[in-house]
């Protein structure tokens, strides 16, 4: 199976350098990232909500290795929400961040990632918005839930992700259930063992429908991160088994995948909205996309086939 050789080459510095440097890779990137400069990515910001879409926006950045990349991460933000403020998008695009941008493997990590993500969820409630914490590995997911805590204290609206391959999130969903609580419920996208994570692709579904009964029956808002097609549709008909209305749940798909699902949906009268990456760090999230689905590697190695 690729899947796992992928995930393994996103934390690969050797393989960077040579996905990186390969010309017909940022042609293929651009499929997936909105680009690299803020001004990119409110231009397409701008045309999705056009077309009736909604949009969280994720600047990329990961696994800092010192506090003052940590800072950088953080000021990105900020601008980010000031640009949404001005705009007068705060009603239809939030901000996803990955606390590992913010300081959360350094040294003292989870108090320094909260220092450095509280200006970021004060300004996106100024801007009219709010922030959903993106969960990474398994490692990180006391400490992303403990940080949720904290700052829901404050923000309410504040929105965390689940992963469904994880053996502890039936119990993390139920915890997350309550009235106010956002939760975005995906499969999981990172490189876990058998000890901590299912490894057969058909638990994991299994594992995704079970979360999503407990979100759906729940008093929360839950966001289904899928694109597939058997989710979303278990997904409406367990919204219409608990009685909720189109404005009670949204789904959510990334960027550059299933769009024409996503404008479908969007149509239908469902909240749909998109996950738009941008920024110079795309190597780790590029990866993952491709070992996420099939579709993906093939569309890449297609280009690599074709190129000049």
């Amino acid at each position: 199976m690729l899947g796992p050789v992928l995930l393994a080459a996103a934390r690969s510095d050797s393989i960077r350098r040579v996905v990186s440097a390969a010309p017909v890779t940022r042609p293929v990137v651009d499929r997936f990232v909105a680009g690299e400069r803020l001004d990119q990515a409110m231009t397409t910001v701008r045309t999705l909500t056009g077309r009736g879409l909604e949009v969280t926006l994720d600047h990329l950045g990961e696994d800092v290795t010192d506090r003052s990349e940590a800072l950088r991460a953080r000021d990105a933000y900020l601008e980010l929400a000031e640009a949404l403020r001005v705009a007068g998008l705060g009603e239809r695009a939030e901000m996803s961040v990955k606390l590992s941008a913010f300081g959360q493997a350094l040294p003292g990590g989870e108090d320094l990632a909260y220092a450095n993500v509280l200006p970021v969820v004060e300004a996106a409630a100024e801007a009219g918005t709010t922030v959903t914490l993106d969960m990474e590995d398994h490692t990180t997911v006391d400490s992303t839930l403990a940080i949720l805590a904290k700052l829901r204290e404050r923000f309410p609206a504040t929105g965390a992700v689940l992963q469904s391959y994880l053996h502890r999130t039936e119990d993390d969903c139920r915890a997350l259930a309550g009235a106010g609580s956002r939760v975005r419920l995906v499969k999981g996208a990172y490189k876990e063992p058998a000890s901590v994570a299912l490894q057969d692709k058909h638990e994991v579904d299994r594992a995704y429908v079970r979360c999503l009964r407990i979100l759906m029956a729940g008093e929360g808002y839950p966001m289904i991160g899928s694109h597939d097609p058997r989710m979303v549709a278990i997904a409406q008909e367990l919204a219409r088994r608990c009685g909720r209305k189109s404005d009670e749940y949204e789904f959510q798909m990334l960027y550059g995948i299933r769009t024409a699902e996503q404008e479908r949906l969007a149509e239908a009268g469902h909240r749909m909205r998109v996950y738009v990456p941008y920024g110079t760090d795309w190597y780790g999230y590029f990866m993952r996309r491709l070992a996420e689905r099939p579709a993906n590697l093939a569309f890449f190695l297609r280009s690599l086939a074709t190129r000049d």
